[in-house]
């Protein structure tokens, strides 16, 4: 049997969890530089805002009914979902971390009579020990977990499906576009060929699927029939590509503040190279105008450098990125976004060496070990390369947050105190 533990409106649960005044009341977060909504409490919802609603349109109905703003504090919010997750970990013989606010559960061998009061357990134990609210859906398969996650949402945070009868059930209420693995194409498709719901869909014939879902959406109906198809990951696999960008809440003009930007993106790819045991071969860096505004001169480009050995030295990859960012530079244009790729991801014990490489390689190991740590203990940015700059609140590319929480749990000086 498989779980799906899914965290009830998560950002929007985490601002609750230390303001406890914004219980029962609509609460929203915002995306980067505070510009769409991104998690609304139930409340919220009620009200009618919607799932990536830029925020100045929602703006009336926000004022008109006080609902609480918040921007992003991802450093909150990963605390918190690692909190939830070591919790899981215990409680589950196997844990597949799907996203900041999901996870899967495997439990081989166990009785289903028994799984329903653990669900609870493991319910009742987040709730008490992180104040978040959890979802736990229980199945045969991580398809049908998913869904019973859904039916969970609505009734009392936990669902358990196993016979086939009450399996057919959430299925055939389930549209087809509601399946997890289903995106918008594959569902207009099936729509045009008369299959609306998930229930169709478990009753396809398997020539027909496999001709038009390819061996992917056979796996899918399989597993809506009961049988497993897809196992735990229980260790994540290394990504393939790893992107760091940015919309700016200002335009910007000057070299010297996208040398700035684009040296601090590729920072964070080093961090996550790093981080995967990874190192990168190649990089790019794109800068993007602003599209809708159509009066002002328009730019979108990049360049793409390959690097003689690939490597994850935050130097330098920096040296090469900012090497592609002149090449790519126009004055005269207001530059809304930039970023940086990196690919050509190999593990760091398979790297090809170059005979004339003239890096220390041994030196530039050890200068990173130590930047990492130190930010690790110390918070992130303690320690930079100088290109990067202190970014202040005068930085034109700096992220906006202007309705940012304390983080609470992650800094000494914004954590919680007690008067008695």
């Amino acid at each position: 049997m498989f779980g799906l533990v899914d965290a009830n409106n998560f950002y929007a649960s985490c601002q609750r969890v230390f303001d406890p005044s914004l219980i029962n009341k609509p609460v929203v977060v915002l995306s980067n530089n505070d510009g769409c909504i991104v998690a609304r409490s139930n409340e919220a919802k009620a009200l009618g805002i919607q799932m990536g609603e830029p925020y100045f349109k929602a703006k009336p109905v926000i004022e008109k009914y006080g609902v609480k703003v918040f921007s992003s504090n991802y450093e909150l919010y990963g605390d918190m979902s690692s909190r939830v997750m070591n919790i899981l970990a215990e409680l589950a013989p196997e844990t597949e971390i799907y996203s900041i606010d999901e996870c899967f559960l495997s439990f081989p061998q166990w009785p289903s009579q028994h799984l329903l009061s653990h669900g609870k357990t493991i319910r009742d134990r987040v709730k008490q020990w992180t104040g978040i609210p959890v979802s736990i859906g229980l199945a045969p398969t991580k398809t049908l977990a998913k869904a019973a996650n859904k039916v969970a949402k609505k009734a009392n945070g936990i669902q358990l499906l196993r016979e086939t009868r009450e399996i057919d059930t959430v299925l055939e209420t389930m549209d087809v576009s509601d399946l997890w693995g289903v995106g918008r194409q594959y569902a207009k498709f099936l729509k045009s060929n008369n299959i609306h719901t998930a229930l169709q869909l478990k009753h396809a014939k398997d020539g027909w699927v496999k001709k038009n879902l390819t061996i992917v959406g056979l796996r899918l109906v399989y597993e809506l029939r009961g049988i497993p198809c897809l196992s735990l990951e229980s260790v994540a696999p290394a990504k393939k590509a790893i992107c760091h960008s940015r919309s700016f809440p200002k335009n910007v003009t000057l070299l010297n503040d996208l040398k700035a930007a684009v040296a601090n993106f590729t920072a964070r790819c080093g961090e996550k190279l790093r981080h995967q045991g990874s190192c990168a071969g190649m990089l790019q860096v794109f800068l993007h105008t602003n599209k809708f505004n159509a009066d002002k001169p328009q730019y979108n480009s990049s360049r793409t450098i390959k690097l003689p050995v690939a490597t994850h030295s935050t130097p330098e990859l920096i040296h090469y990125a900012l090497q592609a960012l002149s090449l790519l530079y126009q004055e005269g244009y207001e530059y809304k976004k930039a970023g940086v790729i990196v690919t050509g991801i190999v593990p760091k014990n398979e790297v090809q060496l170059d005979l004339f490489d003239s890096v220390d390689r041994a030196r530039q190991e050890i200068l990173t070990g130590v930047t990492d740590t130190l930010n690790s203990r110390k918070g992130r940015n303690t320690v930079i390369v100088a290109e990067q700059n202190f970014p202040d609140k005068n930085t034109a590319w700096k992220m906006e947050r202007n309705y940012l929480s304390p983080c609470y749990t992650t800094k000494w000086e914004e954590l919680w105190m007690v008067t008695v």
